[in-house]
């Protein structure tokens, strides 16, 4: 049997073959071309037990090409194998090999390969995510020049609906009104893209029960429950609710030996945009729903209010674990009992 590492890179990839003894067999960088990379693992395919390719940024189009041709491919989560750092050794040939020497070991830490469709739909979301946070960069923009050159202060929602007419209304200088314009124009268009982006993942998600059920969750409503869908995935790939609490960043992260603490663990494990969407959803539940507000209060007694969130955001994570794994709705009784 043999089995091979690939580090990628933005232009090309270091190929490692082994075999079961950690013997390498072949080996080459390559430009990111799949034709080619496929054409270097062909003399070796049939004994091949599977390609690990690091899960860098761009690892959609190797890892779709290789399973499209039957390899079985394996996605390396990368933050992981940092805990074996001390097998390593510098140079991109020593990283293909210790990915294809993991994989032989078969202790390699994975990452879950979602198809292409659902990856697609799910980067839309993420795509309007980022454009909301543009968005809020130009109006924080708009803000400060108000209160810089005027004293004045617009909240968020009225400069969102700030015209590029309205502006000489305001008496400012004429190069100041140029400056707010900028900001306005680019508002504008990012809320024309948002509104499309939002329009076509309604169209995907909505039809899906799933999705239903979460918007039954305290704090969750169409763009949080599109949110955690998406990066959710099948929940089947997380063992229990802690796991999946985990991912969701809901949860400390520390390592420990012979009982004594070693020091936090890595705080960027796990899904940031998950993270972002369960403290969302703890601030809304802890406003409008009196049965968390209840517990938020109760554990900002003991606390503080951060600790009180990531708290709330806890238990709405593993609230939404059970209610996909289980496929029913929010039971409120049993989340704040």
């Amino acid at each position: 049997m043999k089995y091979s590492g690939i580090d990628l890179h933005s232009n090309n990839s270091v190929v490692t073959v082994i075999d079961e003894t950690d013997k390498v067999i072949a080996e080459k960088r390559l430009p990111n071309d799949l034709a080619k990379i496929l054409a270097f693992l062909e003399p070796h395919r049939d004994e091949l037990g599977g390609v690990v390719v690091e899960s860098t940024f761009n690892w959609y189009w190797l890892v779709d090409g290789l399973q499209e041709v039957g390899h079985t491919g394996h996605l390396a989560n990368t933050t992981a194998i940092k805990k074996y750092a001390g097998l390593k050794h510098s140079g991109d040939e020593t990283d293909a090999r210790h990915l294809a020497h993991l994989l032989r070991l078969g202790i390699l830490p994975t990452g879950t390969i979602l198809p292409p469709q659902h990856r697609a739909v799910r980067d839309l979301a993420r795509k309007r995510m980022q454009l909301v946070q543009t968005r809020s960069t130009q109006i924080v923009s708009i803000e400060t020049i108000l209160s810089r050159t005027t004293g004045r202060r617009l909240n968020g929602n009225q400069i969102k609906r700030l015209k590029v007419t309205d502006l000489p209304a305001l008496g400012l200088a004429e190069d100041v009104t140029l400056a707010i314009k900028a900001h306005v124009v680019i508002i504008e268009v990012l809320q024309q893209q948002i509104t499309e982006l939002e329009m076509r993942l309604q169209e995907k998600v909505a039809p899906e029960t799933d999705f239903k059920r979460l918007m039954t969750v305290p704090g969750i409503g169409k763009v949080l429950a599109t949110l955690i869908y998406l990066e959710t995935g099948p929940i089947d790939r997380f063992a229990s609710a802690g796991n999946y609490a985990s991912y969701a960043r809901c949860v400390n992260s520390e390592y420990s030996s012979n009982g004594k603490k070693k020091g936090s663990g890595n705080t960027k494990n796990g899904n940031k945009y998950l993270a972002w969407a369960f403290v969302e959803a703890a601030h809304l539940a802890a406003r409008y729903c009196p049965q968390a507000k209840r517990f938020y209060e109760r554990k900002k007694a003991k606390g503080s209010t951060a600790l009180a969130t990531k708290a709330l955001a806890h238990k709405l994570a593993r609230a939404c674990y059970h209610i996909l794994k289980q496929r029913e709705p929010f039971d409120m009784t049993r989340c704040f009992a």
